[in-house]
C-alpha cells in the first residue's frame, strides 16, 4: 500500500498519520476515549489540519457522529467465518461435571444477531426507557443484582486512617506506599482500574511492567502529606472516561511511562519545594516525552442478562515513536480475612487449569459464600501496527498468558527479617517477573542503588520497634527464606495473575489486546469465549446502551465537547464508588491474631465512636486523596448522581443516619481523620434536592425515605443546637465548618484572643438548615397533617436565628451585619463584654444568602395551621419578623412568600460585591475570598504574633489543615452551586422586577436568574474548551490542551484557581465538582464558549423540579403547586421553579 493510502486508513482509524502529531480528522468516541485512543467513533472536537498543535489560533470543527469503531486486532486465522459453532459432546470441567452450557440449549447460548435494546424495546412497547433504565428497574425491584459488581475497589487503600495501627497516629509513616506491594491490608483493597463484587470478597485489578520499573504497576502513586510541598497528592495520568449506573460498561484510562516510572525524582523535588511553589507533577519529569508511553483502556461490560458475566477487555497503544514491550498482568485475588481473629474462617481458594477446547488458561475462585466464579483468559492475537497489520514474518499466532499463583500474606522477611507464615507471599508476582526486585541469595546483599536502606517503625504488622529495612522502591535487600519458585507452581493459592508479555508492539500506534471474562458459568458453548467478534461486540453493544443512556438525559442542542465533559464528570462520580469497611471497636482494640496495637494509639482519635460498624459501598471524594467518606461532599455528590441513578443517592443519604453511622446524640460522622469534625448541615437540603430529582425525572415519589431521614435528622438538629448554640442565643459559634482556613484564626481551635467567634456563617448554615427542614415538613405534611406542627416549629426557630444575627451581650447589642460595608462578617465577643467585627470579605458574608425559601400560596391554603401560626407570628412577633430578614408580609410574584436571611436592600448591597469582578467575580465563578484582599489583606496582632488574611488564588500558602486546600480566593464548585439555587429562589420571589448590575459596573442589569445562569456559564468554562482550544482547568498545559491523545479529557479537580481557572487539589474529585455535569444539564444549551452572550436566551430550558402549573398557583386547590402530574413545560425560567415544594 502507497503511504498516502497507509495515512489514510491510519486517520481512520487511530485519527493520525504516520509520524504526525495532529490528526486532519480527530475524534473522541461516545464512550470518552481519545482521539483514535482506542479506535472507537463518535462525536468529538476536531482541530483544523492546518493548524499547529502547540499554539493558539486553533479552529473548532464539529464533526458529525461517524460509523461503527474500527476493529480491534483479533487472532490470525484461516477460517473465513469465526462465527460458526460446530456441534460437539459436552466434555468435563475439573470438577467432572459435564460442560452443556449449564443445561441450555446451543441455540440460546449464541448470541442474538440482534440488538438486544431492540429486542427489548419490541418486549416493552411504549414502556420501553432504555436498556440502561431497565436494569435499574430489575435491580431496585430486586429482580437482578446488576450492581453486585462495580468499580468498588480503592485508588488507595495504603496510608488509611484504617490501616494505621501506630502509637502516634502517623498514617503516612506507617503504611507507606513501599509496604503496600508486600503488606497484607487489613480493612480493604486498592488496585488500578480495579472491580470488585460488593462485599469486596473477591477483587480483579490491573498491573502492569514495562521492563524497566523496580515494581510493577499494581496501583497508583503518590507523595504523602509530608513529602508533597502541598500535601498529598498522587502522581499518575489515568481518567475515568465512562460508567452506567449499574456499571454494565465501565471505560477507564491509564497512560504508563515506557522509560523508568520516577518515583525518586517525583518525591525529592516535591519535598525540596516550599508552599509558594507549584507541585511537581509526572509531566513536568520526562516520563512522557516523546509521547514514550502506553494508553491503557479498560473497559468492562456485563452480559445482557446476566449481572455477574462480566467482559474484561484491555487495550494498550504504543504512542511513542519506536517499537516497544509491553507486560499486561491482569490479577484476580481475595482479600485477606484470614490472618486477624485466632480462628481461621473457611479459607477461600484460587487454581488453576486449561479448559475448553481452545485450551483456555482459567482461574477458578471458590468462595465461601460468593461460591464458585472463574476468570477466562483468552489467548490474544499478536500486536498489530497503526494499520491494524500483523507482522507476518514473527511466526506468533497467539500471546498465551502464564498463570501465576501466590497468598495475599504479607512478606515479613522482606519487610522486617522475619519468617514468613508461607512460601508464597502477597509481592510474589514482583519476584517472578522483574529480576532485579528478587532478593539477593545467601543473604549477602551488593552496595548498589537496589540496596538503598530506609529507616522503618514497622517490627509487626502494627509497628513498633524501629528497625532498618530496604527500601523497596530501589529493590529488596533483606534475607528472603530460599524458594525454588516465588509462585506457586501447583497453580493454587489466594492471588492469581495472568501474564501476558506483548514483545516488540509497533510505534505510533501500534496495538496489543487482552480479553477475559469473569463469569460463574463454566466454559460451556459461550461462543464469546471462542470467537473475538462475538467477545467484542457484546462489549459494544453496552458500550452503544450507554451511549443511549447518556443521550436521553440531553434536553436540547448541548455541543458536544459539553456533552463529553458532562459525561465524564458522571462517569467518574460512578467510578468513584468504594467498599468502605470500618469497623471502631475492632480497629482500637487490635485483633486476636495479632500483637497488640500500642495503647496510646486508643487517645489518638475516634474514641468517642464505638458504634461505627461500616461495611457498604459509598460515595468518595477522590478514591485516592480522600479514599473515605465525608459527610458534607456526600450530601453534594447526591446531586448529580440522583439524575442518573437516585436509588443509590437516597442510599447514601440514608446511610449516613443509620444508627451504626450516626452517634445516639445525632451527630453524623465527618471523616476517618476524625469522625467529631463539623461539616456544614447540607443533609437536609441534599435528602429534600434527591427526592425532588427523582420525582421530576423519574416520575416517582418516594415519600418513605423523606420521611425515614426526616426523622432521623430531628436528631441532629438537636445536636447542633445543643453542642453548637451553647449561649441559647441562635448564634452559632466555634468548630470547623468544612471552610479549612477562611478564617483570620483556626476555627477548630480556641481564639488566641480570647473571647467568642459569633460566625456569621455558621448562624446562616443553621437558618439554611431550618429552612431545609421546614421544606420537608411542608411536603411531609400533604400526606400526614401532623408535620404541620414540626413546619411551624422549624418556621419559628428561623425567626429566632435571623433575629440573632444582631444580639445581645450583656447590655450592648452587636451584629453581623454591617451596614456601611454591606455584608455579614464573623464577630468576636470578649469576656470584657466589648465585641468586634472581623472585616474579612469572604464566603462567609455570602452564606447568609442560601438562607431563602420561597412559599406558594397553594401551598399556604392546603396547611390552614401553619398558615395561622404564620400569621399569628407576623402579626404578634412583627419586630423579630421584619429585622435581619425579608419582609414577609409583602407578597411577590405569583402572590409567593419569601422566608430569607438578607432584605432586599441587603441581597442588592451583597450582589455589588459579589458580582464585581474586582472582588467576588472571576471568570469561572465566585471566589471564596475578595480579591480586595489581594492589595488589602485584612490582620491584627495578637500576643505579637500577626494573624491575616490574605487573596491566595491558588494553593495554599500555609499548612493549616494539611496545606492541601484553600478557602482564601480559589473558587469551589459546592459552594457556587447552592449560591446558583439561592439566587433562583429570590427570582421566583423577586422576578424581573429586581434588576442587578451584572457584572458591577459593565452596564449590563439582569434578573437574578438570568445571574444565576451566568455563574453558571463561567463555571462550565473552567472545563469546556474555548475558541483557541484551551480548557482553563489545563492551566496553559499544551499537552493537555492540543495532544491528539489528551485533549478529550478532563480531571475533575478539587478547586480552581480564582484568576486563571486552573485546577487544584486532588485531581480526580468528581464528588463535588461533578457538579458541573448539573450546569451543563441544567444550562449548557444556552451556553456558548468562550463567554456567553448576555442575549435574551430563546431556547426552551429544563430543570430537575416540578414545573408550575400557573392556576394551581393561585387557587385554594388542596394539592402541590408543583404537580408531578402536571404536563406543562414553560419556556421562560421564570415561570420554572428551581426549589419546588
Amino acid at each position: 500500500m502507497a503511504t498516502s493510502g497507509i495515512k489514510k486508513v491510519q486517520q481512520k482509524i487511530f485519527g493520525t498519520g504516520v509520524g504526525e502529531d495532529v490528526p486532519s480528522d480527530s475524534q473522541i468516541n461516545e464512550g470518552g476515549a481519545a482521539t483514535g485512543g482506542d479506535g472507537s467513533s463518535g462525536d468529538a472536537a476536531a482541530v483544523n489540519a492546518n493548524t499547529s498543535s502547540q499554539g493558539p489560533g486553533l479552529t473548532l470543527i464539529i464533526p458529525k457522529p461517524k460509523g461503527a469503531p474500527a476493529p480491534l486486532p483479533k487472532k490470525p486465522t484461516s477460517d473465513p467465518s469465526p462465527k460458526a459453532i460446530e456441534k460437539q459432546g459436552g466434555s468435563n470441567d475439573e470438577d467432572g461435571d459435564a460442560v452443556d452450557g449449564d443445561g441450555e440449549d446451543v441455540e440460546e447460548a449464541v448470541m442474538e444477531s440482534v440488538p438486544f435494546r431492540q429486542r427489548l424495546a419490541a418486549k416493552l412497547g411504549t414502556e420501553y426507557k432504555g436498556a440502561e433504565r431497565y436494569r435499574l428497574r430489575q435491580d431496585d425491584k430486586r429482580e437482578k443484582h446488576w450492581k453486585r459488581w462495580g468499580p468498588y475497589l480503592s485508588d488507595r487503600q495504603w496510608a488509611t486512617v484504617r490501616e494505621d495501627y501506630s502509637a502516634n497516629g502517623d498514617a503516612w509513616s506507617h503504611f507507606p506506599h513501599e509496604h503496600a506491594r508486600s503488606r497484607a491490608y487489613r480493612w480493604g483493597e486498592d488496585g488500578i482500574a480495579g472491580i470488585s463484587d460488593n462485599h469486596q470478597r473477591l477483587c480483579f485489578g490491573l498491573s502492569l511492567w514495562n521492563g524497566q520499573d523496580p515494581i510493577l504497576k499494581e496501583r497508583l502513586f503518590g507523595v504523602t502529606g509530608h513529602q508533597g510541598n502541598h500535601g498529598e497528592d498522587v502522581k499518575e495520568l489515568y481518567y475515568y472516561l465512562d460508567s452506567t449506573p449499574t456499571h454494565s460498561y465501565m471505560k477507564f484510562l491509564y497512560k504508563y511511562p515506557q522509560k523508568r516510572f520516577p518515583y525518586e525524582e517525583l518525591v525529592a523535588e516535591n519535598q525540596c519545594r516550599d508552599r509558594t511553589v507549584s507541585e511537581y507533577e509526572i509531566l513536568d519529569t520526562d516520563a512522557f516525552d516523546e509521547d514514550r508511553y502506553w494508553d491503557v483502556f479498560v473497559e468492562y461490560a456485563k452480559d445482557e442478562q446476566k449481572p455477574d458475566d462480566i467482559y474484561v477487555r484491555i487495550t494498550s497503544y504504543n504512542r511513542g515513536p519506536d517499537p516497544a514491550t509491553l507486560h499486561i498482568i491482569p490479577q484476580l485475588w481475595f482479600p485477606n480475612t484470614w490472618s486477624w481473629p485466632l480462628e481461621k474462617p473457611p479459607m477461600p481458594s484460587l487454581t488453576g487449569s486449561v479448559r475448553g477446547k481452545d485450551n483456555i488458561n482459567t482461574v477458578t475462585a471458590r468462595h465461601p459464600t460468593l461460591g464458585k466464579t472463574h476468570l477466562y483468559c483468552l489467548p490474544s492475537p499478536p500486536p498489530v501496527g497503526p494499520t491494524n497489520n500483523f507482522d507476518e514474518d514473527s511466526g506468533i499466532e497467539s500471546v498465551d498468558p502464564e498463570l501465576l499463583f501466590t497468598e495475599n500474606d504479607t512478606n515479613f522477611s522482606r519487610l522486617y527479617g522475619g519468617t514468613n507464615t508461607s512460601p508464597y507471599v502477597k509481592d510474589a508476582f514482583h519476584d517472578h517477573i522483574i529480576p532485579s526486585h528478587q532478593p539477593p541469595s545467601k543473604e549477602t546483599e551488593k552496595e548498589d542503588f537496589f540496596t538503598h536502606k530506609i529507616r522503618s517503625r514497622t517490627a509487626s504488622i502494627y509497628g513498633g520497634q524501629e528497625q532498618e529495612t530496604a527500601d523497596p522502591e530501589q529493590g529488596p535487600c533483606t534475607p528472603f527464606p530460599p524458594t525454588e519458585h516465588y509462585v506457586n507452581p501447583e497453580k493454587k493459592g489466594t492471588k492469581a495473575a495472568a501474564h501476558y508479555v506483548f514483545e516488540n508492539v509497533p510505534g505510533h500506534g501500534g496495538c496489543a489486546v487482552v480479553r477475559l471474562k469473569l463469569t460463574p458459568t463454566r466454559i460451556g458453548r459461550d461462543p464469546s469465549l471462542e470467537d473475538e467478534v462475538l467477545f467484542d461486540d457484546a462489549i459494544e453493544e453496552r458500550r452503544q446502551e450507554a451511549d443511549e443512556f447518556y443521550n436521553a438525559l440531553v434536553f436540547g442542542p448541548i455541543s458536544d465537547d459539553l456533552k463529553q465533559v458532562m459525561r465524564q464528570a458522571l462517569g467518574g462520580m460512578l467510578w468513584t464508588k468504594q467498599f468502605y469497611r470500618f469497623i471502631q471497636k475492632e480497629w482500637l482494640e487490635g485483633d486476636p491474631a495479632q500483637p497488640p496495637p500500642p495503647p496510646e494509639r486508643k487517645r489518638v482519635r475516634n474514641k468517642n465512636w464505638p458504634h461505627l460498624h461500616i461495611e457498604d459501598i459509598l460515595s468518595m471524594p477522590d478514591k485516592w486523596e480522600y479514599p473515605f467518606f465525608a459527610a458534607w461532599d456526600t450530601a453534594f455528590h447526591c446531586i448529580p448522581l440522583a439524575v442518573v441513578d437516585p436509588s443509590f443517592a437516597k442510599k447514601q443519604l440514608d446511610l449516613l443516619t443509620r444508627e451504626w453511622y450516626m452517634k445516639p446524640d445525632g451527630q453524623i460522622p465527618a471523616y476517618e481523620w476524625n469522625f467529631s469534625d463539623v461539616n456544614p448541615p447540607v443533609h437536609a437540603w441534599a435528602t429534600f434536592r434527591v427526592f425532588k430529582i427523582e420525582r421530576k425525572l423519574f416520575g416517582r415519589e418516594d415519600v418513605p425515605f423523606l420521611e425515614r431521614v426526616f426523622q432521623k435528622l430531628l436528631l441532629n438538629f438537636t445536636w447542633w443546637v445543643n453542642r453548637k448554640d451553647q449561649g441559647g442565643n441562635n448564634v452559632f459559634e466555634g468548630g470547623f465548618l468544612g471552610l479549612d482556613n477562611i478564617g483570620v484564626f483556626n476555627r477548630s481551635e480556641p481564639l488566641p484572643t480570647g473571647g467568642t467567634l459569633r460566625q456569621a456563617d455558621g448562624t446562616a448554615w443553621m437558618a439554611f438548615y431550618c429552612l431545609n427542614m421546614l421544606n420537608m415538613a411542608l411536603e411531609l405534611a400533604k400526606h400526614n397533617p401532623v408535620y404541620e406542627d414540626i413546619a411551624s416549629k422549624f418556621f419559628e426557630h428561623f425567626i429566632f436565628i435571623a433575629d440573632a444575627m444582631t444580639y445581645r451581650e450583656g447590655d450592648s447589642e452587636f451584629s453581623l451585619w454591617n451596614e456601611q460595608d454591606g455584608m455579614y462578617y464573623d464577630a468576636i465577643d470578649f469576656e470584657d463584654g466589648h465585641g468586634m467585627q472581623l472585616p474579612v470579605r469572604s464566603l462567609v458574608g455570602l452564606i447568609p444568602l442560601y438562607a431563602t425559601l420561597v412559599l406558594e400560596p397553594a401551598v399556604m391554603n392546603r396547611l390552614p395551621g401553619f398558615k395561622k401560626r404564620v400569621e399569628w407570628f407576623l402579626n404578634n412577633r412583627s419586630e423579630m419578623a421584619n429585622r435581619n430578614m425579608a419582609n414577609m408580609k409583602v407578597a411577590g410574584k405569583g402572590q409567593r412568600r419569601l422566608l430569607a436571611l438578607a432584605s432586599k436592600e441587603r441581597l442588592v448591597k451583597i450582589l455589588e460585591k459579589m458580582l464585581d469582578e474586582d472582588e467576588f467575580l472571576s471568570e469561572h465563578g465566585i471566589r471564596s475570598l475578595s480579591k480586595k484582599h489581594k492589595e488589602q489583606p485584612w490582620g491584627m496582632d495578637v500576643h505579637g504574633q500577626r494573624h491575616e488574611v490574605p487573596y491566595w488564588p491558588g494553593d495554599s500558602l500555609s499548612g493549616m489543615f494539611g496545606g492541601n486546600s484553600n478557602w482564601r480566593g480559589p473558587i469551589w464548585l459546592a459552594t457556587n452551586f447552592i449560591l446558583i439555587e439561592s439566587l433562583q429562589r429570590f427570582y421566583q420571589y423577586y422576578g424581573d422586577d429586581l434588576q442587578v448590575e451584572c457584572p458591577t459596573g459593565s452596564g449590563y442589569y439582569m434578573n437574578l436568574a438570568s445571574v444565576a445562569e451566568e455563574i453558571q456559564h463561567r463555571i462550565i468554562h473552567i472545563f469546556g474548551r474555548d475558541l483557541e482550544g484551551h480548557r482553563a482547568t489545563n492551566g496553559g498545559n499544551s499537552k493537555l490542551d492540543y495532544d491528539p491523545h489528551f485533549r478529550d479529557y478532563v480531571w475533575f479537580y478539587e478547586f480552581f484557581h480564582a484568576d486563571s481557572g486552573k485546577g487544584l487539589g486532588a485531581s480526580h474529585q468528581t464528588g463535588w465538582s461533578g457538579l458541573v455535569a448539573y450546569h451543563i444539564l441544567q444550562s449548557g444549551v444556552s451556553c456558548r464558549l468562550p463567554r456567553t452572550p448576555k442575549t435574551p436566551r430563546s431556547v426552551l430550558h429544563h430543570y430537575f423540579d416540578e414545573t408550575i402549573d400557573p392556576q394551581s398557583a393561585v387557587d385554594d386547590e388542596p394539592k402541590s403547586a408543583y404537580s408531578v402530574f402536571s404536563g406543562v413545560e414553560l419556556n421562560t425560567l421564570g415561570d420554572i421553579s428551581p426549589d419546588a415544594l
